[in-house]
């Protein structure tokens, strides 16, 4: 069905559809492990059955026309793969535009350009990997369109690349990473020290993931963010100079709790608690999902919304009411804030047969406290980049 709709909107833009391929990314979101990558833990993402398509085909010439669907009113954008620079004007097409220099960057023969549309189903500004989906499935596209030798993790690094030193924004591995590696019905356990991963069956019968989105933006996200990690970094600091570790990941919950007192200060002590046994909860869980023990891993995402709040400090009035009235519905097995905190989205998980009472509940809740509403997406995990045949 997307398959055909792409094939017409391409035709629509470029004339024809002659020599056309459509493609497929997803979304993605973190499970479990927030806050954890910088500090040389693990994360526990998927990817989602929401995402990003792609109708494209190669061109004679250098010329690289971009066209999509969710920001028509901006029309088709033009560059050339022998000229590639930011341009604020470009808006949304600097993400894939990025994606060429990337590769030119890294050595790959892009040897003509390419007419290529898209069409996102991942809602603006949700967090849940929108940007790095259209990147993740610019690299794929390149990757089948002029046979390119790149394996998976080099496509999260490379679309990681144009999201971080093409478009100036520093995002973590996490996003590309679910996006490129994304797998049905797994989730990822991903070392973000070495990139290391394995997957873990997550059998989610019976329930159902929903996002929900607060619809407050994040103005304090990113101060709040690089506040945390050099607070996380200081503690590190204090801790070196009485332990041989390299990071924070790198402490079991019990060799943290005997050398906490050298930390010295109470607010990085809340930090630093929050790196170890949020690092530690995700080794539990893996286990858990292992043993599909959906109950535990549900546990253990409460735990891990509590240290965001208390020790991470980094949820704020709109997410904590969210997470709160989220768990005092029935059939919820967990929730916690997602992301960057202050503002964005919160996950939970619910049981399949209480997701409209569990919609309608928090939401009347949410906008009696908060004053406007919020938005639910109810969700599946998802497979990685696929060519729709």
């Amino acid at each position: 069905m997307m398959k055909e709709e792409m094939l017409r909107l391409f035709e629509q833009v470029f004339g024809d559809q002659k020599g056309v391929n459509v493609y497929f990314t997803p979304g993605g979101v973190n499970l479990l492990g927030e806050h954890t990558d910088y500090n040389g833990g693990h994360i526990v993402p998927c990817s989602l059955n929401i995402g990003t398509y792609a109708a494209a085909r190669k061109r004679t010439d250098s010329r690289v026309r971009f066209y999509s669907q969710n920001f028509d009113s901006l029309g088709m954008v033009e560059s050339d793969i022998n000229h590639l620079v930011y341009k604020e004007e470009d808006n949304w097409s600097n993400y894939p535009k990025g994606v060429f220099w990337a590769l030119k960057n890294r050595g790959y023969e892009i040897p003509c350009g390419m007419d290529i549309v898209y069409y996102g189903t991942i809602p603006n500004t949700s967090g849940l990997s929108s940007s790095a989906s259209m990147e993740v499935l610019t690299v794929f596209v390149c990757k089948d369109l002029y046979q390119l030798d790149i394996d998976e993790v080099q496509t999260a690094l490379i679309a990681q690349c144009a999201e971080n030193e093409f478009n100036g924004i520093q995002d973590k591995i996490m996003d590309p990473f679910a996006v490129a590696m994304g797998k049905k019905n797994y989730a990822i356990f991903l070392d973000t020290k070495t990139l290391d991963y394995e997957y873990a069956p997550i059998n989610l019968d019976g329930y159902k993931i929903v996002i929900m989105n607060s619809n407050k933006r994040r103005g304090l996200g990113d101060s709040k963010y690089n506040e945390r990690k050099e607070e996380c970094a200081e503690a590190l600091s204090k801790l070196k100079k009485v332990l041989p570790i390299e990071n924070l990941g790198d402490l079991t919950e019990e060799l943290f709790e005997k050398y906490q007192n050298h930390i010295g200060d109470r607010i990085l002590l809340k930090r630093a608690r929050h790196a170890v046994s949020e690092n530690r909860r995700t080794i539990k869980a893996m286990e858990a999902l292992k043993n599909n023990d959906l109950q535990l891993f549900g546990q253990l995402i409460n735990q891990s919304g509590d240290s965001l709040k208390e020790d991470y400090e980094m949820t704020g009035k709109e997410l904590d009411v969210l997470v709160e009235t989220a768990r005092k519905q029935k059939g919820v097995l967990g929730a916690r804030m997602t992301g960057r905190g202050f503002g964005g989205c919160a996950i939970s998980i619910v049981q399949e047969d209480c997701v409209p009472e569990f919609i309608e509940k928090v939401g009347k809740e949410y906008r009696e406290k908060i004053g406007y509403r919020a938005d639910f997406y109810v969700l599946d995990i998802g497979n990685g980049p696929e060519i729709l045949k």
